[in-house]
């Protein structure tokens, strides 16, 4: 059974950091070596692995995302939220990331990113090492 992580995020579009739960995951888990699948269960939110030393990348990357799909643009589904269906897909639902020594395997300035597309809300992301 995967381990679940639980989110809340504050705003409608947001990423939030969430590698520091995921390790913490992997640490439970006694892995050693192998790998980690990072998954989110929710069609309006995703997951990337990016920067997250600078916030303005992420901000840059939410900027761009509206402008490539922005909220309001005649969509037939008609809940509101057609924008974050499409963003999520854009993104993603999983990540994988090596494990090593029991630590997970990211580049100096990467960090795993939960990517809420329709909040604010509680979600749930589901981690298997």
């Amino acid at each position: 059974m995967p381990a679940s992580i639980s989110i809340k995020t504050g705003t409608r579009i947001d990423m939030v950091d969430i590698t520091s739960q995921v390790q913490k995951e992997v640490l439970n888990t006694g892995i050693n070596d192998g790998i980690c699948v990072v998954y989110v269960p929710h069609t309006t939110a995703g997951i990337t692995v990016n920067e997250g030393a600078d916030p303005a990348v992420c901000q840059d990357i939410i900027r761009k995302l509206n402008e490539l799909v922005p909220p309001d643009d005649g969509y037939r589904h008609m809940e509101g939220n057609a924008d974050s269906h499409i963003k999520a897909s854009i993104m993603g639902s999983s990540v994988t990331v090596l494990v090593e020594n029991g630590h997970l395997v990211l580049g100096t300035w990467q960090k795993i990113f939960f990517c809420e597309f329709d909040g604010p809300r509680t979600r749930k992301v589901y981690v298997k090492a």
